[in-house]
């Protein structure tokens, strides 16, 4: 429950900051230009709100709305989701949206984008002035990657080092060594300390490469007992620091990859078990290990019962990774962080294609999945560096195209322009319930992927 309750603050702290910044854009270049606006709000409020006060000689209400699910600027003179259609028949004033120069109408439109973007640009440049970057490069692990089947079946081995691509060295493991291993036509690994080449296809599915089970490649983690949890299963066991886990359930183990794998087969099992019997059934477990018992090495088989959560309460020897830490001055974080979230952004960009396959439906996620993504302990670091990345997911999404969204605007704007004509009242009430009927709907799959994941269905 504390975990639970600590990425929920964090989740609501990070939308509240972005929400705000966001609908401030559109207020900032209303009031530059003198357009009016009549509400200012952190989340909706319909029926009813929680809190909101008019200042004197102000023609802005400011308040707080009970649904947490964006927030809202409403301008005078605008077609919005308000539907506000009565203040529409009425003669134009100067002080609406709707009198003013395209141009400007552009700039309040795109206002809430730009300010996400360079927010989120500014939050990388201060996480890299005042952390630093930490990293590992692959080449760095010296135990090497596992691979699953598909990979090895490409020719990579177990323990291989990757260097890089045809496109260059890596510079750290992470989704953008996987995007250059799927385009990729040679990689380049060390093996038994020569570098050895591999002959790569150039389409590996990114998708499949992160969801397969075991993943496409991940690093290499010995099976070597490192540490006992007091009063765990491991203890009850006999897990000793330093034995090495050789087979559970009587399917070997080579790596504590296998091992996780494993346990994962066991969680399938309890999904389809239909009695207790059954459930006492897949939780009873058998591991094999091999303790060095001075020059000989002995193996024990030890028998017991898993609780639900399936842990065993111990932890691997984790490798000893060479790690890569780069200081940042003042005025140096600013390029660097530019450069960060620049190919935050690509990278981003460059995987839209994979939501409209099956898969990719599958995998979109709701406030349930953006809130697991916030560390267990509040840690400041990852707290902004979570916030910069929602920032930019922020700014994509609000410029697709879509009637509804800010992007939706900006595009009938510039046919505006384009043409000298604008489209006409009617037609932009009814994109605009167009376009909130596509993000009901993406809001639906969305979250319902959320409970059929969290229900175990997916």
């Amino acid at each position: 429950m504390e975990i639970f309750l600590i990425k929920l603050l964090q989740f609501m702290l990070a939308i509240s900051i972005l929400v705000l910044l966001h609908e401030g854009g559109h207020f900032f270049f209303s009031k530059l230009f003198g357009v009016r606006v009549e509400k200012f709000f952190l989340f909706f409020d319909p029926w009813f709100h929680l809190f909101q006060f008019k200042p004197r000689k102000s023609d802005t209400t400011y308040g707080i709305g009970w649904l947490p699910l964006g927030g809202y600027c409403k301008i005078s003179g605008m077609i919005d989701e308000s539907f506000d259609t009565d203040q529409m028949q009425k003669p134009a004033e100067p002080w609406e949206f709707r009198s003013k120069p395209a141009w400007q109408r552009l700039l309040i439109m795109i206002g809430g984008v730009l300010v996400n973007f360079l927010l989120a640009l500014f939050l990388y440049a201060m996480c890299l002035f005042t952390w630093g970057d930490d990293y590992v490069k692959p080449k760095d692990m010296p135990l090497g990657m596992k691979f699953n089947k598909e990979a090895k079946a490409l020719g990579f081995q177990d323990r291989d080092i990757l260097v890089g691509t045809d496109q260059g060295e890596f510079k750290k493991f992470g989704a953008d060594m996987f995007r250059e291993m799927a385009t990729a036509r040679e990689a380049y690994v060390i093996r038994d300390g020569k570098q050895v080449s591999i002959a790569m296809p150039g389409d590996l599915d990114l998708l499949n490469m992160f969801k397969s089970t075991p993943p496409f490649m991940t690093q290499f983690i010995e099976a070597r007992v490192d540490s006992v949890l007091t009063g765990s299963l491991a203890e009850h066991m006999g897990f000793c620091k330093g034995d090495i886990i050789t087979s559970l359930n009587g399917k070997r183990i080579t790596s504590f990859n296998d091992f996780q794998y494993e346990v994962g087969r066991i969680d399938d099992v309890l999904d389809y078990a239909k009695t207790h019997q059954d459930s006492l059934k897949a939780l009873t477990v058998t591991v094999t290990l091999a303790r060095q018992a001075g020059d000989q090495t002995c193996t024990l088989t030890r028998k017991g019962v898993l609780k639900d959560d399936l842990k065993f309460g111990y932890m691997p020897l984790l490798p000893a990774d060479k790690v890569t830490h780069i200081e940042y001055g003042f005025f140096e974080s600013f390029p660097a962080g530019i450069k960060y979230g620049c190919n935050v952004l690509s990278g981003y960009v460059g995987d839209m294609k994979y939501i409209f396959s099956a898969e990719g439906a599958k995998s979109l996620g709701g406030f349930g999945a953006i809130g697991s993504m916030f560390p267990d302990v509040w840690n400041w670091h990852k707290f902004w560096l979570m916030t910069a990345f929602l920032s930019i997911i922020l700014a994509f999404m609000n410029i697709l195209p879509i009637p509804a969204l800010d992007g939706g605007h900006v595009l009938f704007l510039l046919y505006e322009m384009i043409t000298r004509r604008k489209p006409s009242e009617n037609f932009m009430i009814r994109a605009e319930y167009i376009g909130i009927g596509i993000l009901m709907l993406l809001m639906i799959v969305a979250n319902l992927n959320d409970v059929l994941r969290w229900i175990g269905i997916m």
